[in-house]
């Protein structure tokens, strides 16, 4: 990545909103289920977090947070990896399988009913929560007495 542009980067969106994304709502829209070989079985695990203290500074661990990750291959050759939070191995199936799915011809009509209404959904999540935020937001002023 020395020229600054990741060739990866919307491979890198699609995964991230599935692993955000709650288990079920993608396991209701992924509607595809084609035939596939495991690669890795969905197995759960943990994974170090880290932190930075004030978000800028010097890295430090805050913790491990449990994790299911697998990988499989579709009977084109496809390959679909996921990693997800938590112990959900249904989701992570889903995830790996609509990652796989996104590198064959499938990928324009994954995208119509799976991430988008995904992306849609996540976007209306955070205006919620940033309208219930700024809902809360206290105005200060002062008043200029009038003495030198």
């Amino acid at each position: 990545m020395k020229d600054g542009i990741d060739p990866n980067i919307q491979r890198k969106t699609w995964m991230g909103l599935l692993a955000k994304a709650p288990a079920a709502r993608v396991t209701a829209l992924l509607t595809e289920h084609p035939a596939f070989d495991w690669l890795r079985p969905p197995e759960v695990g943990s994974t170090m977090v880290r932190g930075r203290a004030g978000g800028t500074g010097a890295p430090f661990n805050l913790g491990e947070i449990t994790v299911t990750r697998c990988a499989l291959r579709l009977s084109c050759g496809a390959v679909g990896h996921a990693y997800v939070q938590g112990r959900d191995k249904a989701h992570a199936q889903a995830a790996a399988l609509v990652d796989a799915l996104m590198q064959t011809e499938a990928a324009p009509r994954i995208r119509d009913t799976v991430l988008d209404p995904l992306d849609r959904e996540a976007q209306a999540k955070r205006r919620t929560r940033a309208a219930k935020a700024a809902a809360t937001k206290v105005e200060f002023f002062t008043m200029v007495r009038g003495e030198d």
